[in-house]
């Protein structure tokens, strides 16, 4: 079995997940989301794109529909015994066939949890499945409970992420000898790509940022190339990913020379990352790190140029991003704990002047002050 923990640590998990489903007097919860999947039995499949659900009942059993493509994943990946499968067949609603199991199940007219909140549950399955499930139990959202289980790493996740780090500064090594005038974005990408599978590293949840000259001042990834001038700027956005747990990394790199509005843009997000770092501690929360770094933006006169939050969890993410819940934004009243891994990136767009100016990395919170995890300092990279 292709497992990447031991046995026990799927125990723990499942325990906690009791523990959750004891405490809202759930009697099933129904989940939908490919974390959830992956997290508590190590499943492993985009085949969530499809219908597809793993029931997990209050005594810690568990059940997976799903299609036949992924019934040997299933069975390779994960800790999952007992597996259903649904038939691919014009007109077929796998909605009607999870109401069967849960017939089976014995759990009619029982409370129950469904994950809602998630890519693995589309509008339309979602409307197929409240038909079915109207009538025959008590329905719950329950969206949020794994995902809050998921927030607080074991000592084998954060080894995990420890490693998906490290890929990320490989990463950055890479790049970073053809960032100059002539650079090719496409080989740029190539080599930041290929050194994190070099390294048994895994495909990401979404794209990579890159983006050059204009282009510097987008959040995300778009088609197209471009090669690098004299006076450049370059924005990346990356994560090393192992074993589909990730560890965000984001820069702006300049080619050539300095201009004023740069390095006035890069002292504030160093500065307004700084005071992230000091905030990012228990006793916190995720809307004072937000109001951290606001703050420090609002003193540089910067607050129209900013973004309204400053990053995010990180863990084992799928399609389509590796953005985790909760994120840094005004007013998030999640307290900062232990054993959270969290990606703080400090973004600057300054639209007038076309100028763009990015500053992130992921750390591992502690009971007193974060852990950056990558090697790489905070100095403005200039080629």
């Amino acid at each position: 079995m292709a497992l990447h923990f031991e046995r026990s640590e799927f125990d723990a998990r499942r325990d906690r997940l009791m523990i959750e489903i004891a405490e809202k007097k759930l009697d099933a919860v129904l989940l939908f989301a490919q974390e959830s999947m992956y997290w508590l039995t190590g499943y492993d499949t985009f085949g969530f794109c499809f219908f597809q659900c793993l029931v997990v009942k209050a005594d810690g059993s568990m059940i997976l529909l799903t299609r036949s493509a992924d019934l040997r994943q299933a069975r390779h990946t994960s800790i999952i015994d007992n597996i259903v499968l649904w038939t691919d067949r014009d007109g077929a609603n796998p909605a009607i066939d999870l109401r069967n199991l849960l017939n089976d199940l014995d759990l009619l007219g029982a409370r129950i949890g469904v994950e809602y909140d998630t890519h693995g549950l589309t509008a339309y399955n979602g409307r197929r499945l409240d038909e079915q499930l109207q009538t025959f139990g008590q329905i719950a959202d329950a969206s949020g409970i794994v995902s809050r289980l998921r927030l607080f790493k074991s000592p084998a996740e954060i080894a995990k992420v420890e490693k998906a780090a490290n890929l990320a500064d490989d990463a950055l090594d890479a790049a970073l000898p053809l960032i100059k005038q002539g650079g090719d974005e496409a080989l740029i990408l190539a080599a930041m790509q290929g050194a994190i599978f070099a390294g048994g590293g895994d495909y990401p949840a979404n794209e990579f940022i890159i983006g050059s000259g204009v282009d510097a001042l987008l959040c995300r990834y778009k088609a197209g190339r471009r090669k690098l001038s004299k006076n450049d700027q370059l924005t990346l956005e990356w994560a090393g990913v192992f074993h589909h747990y990730h560890a965000a990394m984001m820069r702006t790199v300049l080619t050539g020379k300095v201009t004023k509005r740069h390095q006035e843009l890069f002292d504030a997000a160093r500065a307004a990352l700084l005071a992230v770092e000091k905030v990012m501690t228990p006793g916190n929360t995720f809307g004072d790190v937000f109001d951290a770094h606001a703050r420090t933006l609002e003193a540089h006169n910067l607050t129209k140029h900013r973004l309204n939050a400053c990053g995010y969890s990180l863990g084992a993410r799928f399609t389509p991003s590796w953005m985790d819940m909760p994120m840094f934004y005004q007013g998030n009243p999640e307290p900062i704990a232990p054993n959270m891994t969290l990606f703080a990136h400090m973004i600057i767009m300054d639209s007038e002047t076309e100028t763009a100016m990015t500053l992130g990395r992921t750390y591992l919170t502690t009971e007193s002050q974060p852990k950056p995890l990558s090697r790489h300092d905070l100095d403005l990279i200039v080629q």
